[in-house]
């Protein structure tokens, strides 16, 4: 038995000892033994969960009596097999691949035509997308990462302070940038909750569960790494008076207190920051006039190829490319149709050869560089017993170089005007990616939204090492084996 398979035995036993109800296996290709991604495990009843990235995934039973469990994969053969059956093969899962002869689907020989095929999916985009009002019951988990390869932090000059001060100051900036650029700053967030939509622009978010999973000593945002550089200049100055803090022409404080303590103690987050952060991933998926997934089904704008066919769950998929025909186009992917809806039941992306996303470069007048080099990600959709189709998984993964050079002073509110003044530069890469997992989709009325009040804030749990008692009796995406490992010593 490989190191994987015994690692996965035994998050399956530990699983089992914390509740008996849970479930955890891996899914695999049956030939290649590549995991599978994006599968979707279900038990009689039709609820279920799907497997991430490396294949694993974790299922509550509940009180369901011998259930069996049903995998269905874009591309493999559905499979349904017995609790035993899957003890028996060491919850291991191999799929089938769909076979598949296209001169035994197509009567002729004559290619599908891939022009032909978006303009049927644009012409059922309102039939088979429906807009009505619904609630959605969610798991959302976010990857940050920070990869630093440059950082100087240099105090210039104090007014008021002694040269042998001054250099102990950048002694301690000195170490400060060596632990953050020699560290790789990563942090997890989840949370689980209802996504309440009215219409494109009217949602409403309530939290039921929430955590981040976070390294402190590795807390490298580029806030934090300021904020880091700033702690270590201000023990240097009079805690008994008040600051501006500018930097270059603009001033950020105009009196800033060293005596008064920042933020607040409780540890939560903003419903409205959660909500952008997820409307934004949501809105990747919606096809609407302008949108993202919209745009690329417009024919001015990519170029379309038939490349293959496939099955999902007995039904004829066609598998079309996209590349981009115009300079304003920035994607190339994959987009797998339905052949007896045509609707898009997945969509696969990444920005194109030589493309790029947001690009500021004010160098020489903000000391600020930023470009948006990196963008993939992938939509799955589900279709409802009244035949539209809704979000089921969403990944949404970023890529972008920083670049941050600038001078910072405090100015002391007095009639010395003392001031201390200190120079930062930072570059690297940073890395986001966003998933939204859909559980459950509910019909929504109007007055019911409207009667929903949505809370300011909510209450977050702060983890320093994974724990996986954490969401056991929810439907959440397994975590890979970075965020398993988190806290854990190498």
């Amino acid at each position: 038995m490989n190191k994987t398979l015994i690692l996965s035995f035994l998050l399956v036993l530990n699983g089992h000892f914390l509740q008996a109800q849970l479930l955890s296996g891996k899914i695999i290709d049956k030939e290649t033994k590549e995991p599978v991604p994006y599968a979707t495990v279900q038990l009689s009843d039709n609820s279920g969960v799907i497997s991430n990235e490396e294949g694993y995934f974790t299922i509550d039973l509940g009180n369901t009596l011998a259930p069996n469990l049903r995998i269905s994969c874009l591309g493999y053969t559905q499979k349904v097999l017995s609790l035993d059956a899957f003890e028996k093969a060491n919850y291991i899962i191999a799929l089938d691949e769909s076979a598949l002869q296209l001169n035994e689907v197509f009567v002729s020989n004559k290619t599908p035509n891939a022009d032909a095929i978006i303009a049927k999916v644009r012409s059922r985009v309102k039939e088979n997308y429906g807009v009505g009002p619904l609630s959605h019951e969610l798991f959302y988990r976010e990857s940050a990462y920070i990869d630093f390869a440059r950082l100087d932090v240099e105090v210039e000059r104090a007014s008021h302070v002694e040269k042998d001060q001054i250099k102990g100051a950048n002694i301690s900036l000195d170490s400060l940038a060596n632990v953050i650029v020699n560290s790789k700053a990563v942090h997890f967030t989840d949370f689980k909750g209802d996504l309440h939509v009215k219409d494109r622009e009217n949602l409403k978010l309530s939290v039921d569960k929430a955590t981040t999973l976070i390294d402190s000593k590795r807390d490298f945002s580029i806030e934090n790494v300021q904020k880091k550089a700033q702690d270590i200049v201000l023990k240097y100055l009079d805690t008994t008076k008040t600051y501006k803090l500018k930097t270059g022409l603009f001033k950020i404080e105009d009196s800033l207190s060293l005596n008064e303590e920042s933020g607040s103690d409780k540890d939560e987050y903003k419903i409205s920051y959660l909500k952008s952060e997820t409307e934004e991933v949501l809105k990747t998926s919606q096809l609407y006039d302008g949108s993202f997934l919209n745009r690329i089904l417009d024919a001015k704008y990519y170029n379309y190829s038939f490349l293959d066919a496939t099955f999902f769950n007995d039904e004829l998929v066609y598998i079309i490319q996209f590349s981009p025909k115009r300079a304003k186009a920035k994607f190339t992917g994959r987009l797998y149709v339905s052949d007896d809806t045509h609707a898009v039941i997945k969509t696969d992306y990444r920005y194109g050869k030589g493309k790029r996303g947001q690009k500021v470069n004010l160098k020489l007048i903000l000391g600020v560089k930023y470009i948006e080099n990196a963008r993939t990600g992938t939509i799955m959709y589900k279709k409802r017993t009244d035949n539209t189709y809704v979000p089921h998984y969403i990944k949404r993964e970023e890529g972008s170089y920083f670049y941050v050079n600038r001078p910072f002073k405090f100015i002391e509110n007095s009639t010395e005007k003392n001031k201390v003044a200190f120079d930062l530069m930072l570059e690297g890469d940073a890395r986001n990616k966003e998933e939204l997992l859909f559980i459950t989709h509910t019909d929504l009325s109007s007055a019911t939204y409207d009667a929903f009040e949505e809370k300011e804030k909510t209450p977050y749990q702060v983890l320093t090492k994974y724990d996986p008692t954490i969401w056991q009796n929810s439907k959440v995406i397994t975590p890979l084996e970075e965020m398993k490992n988190f806290g854990n010593p190498e």
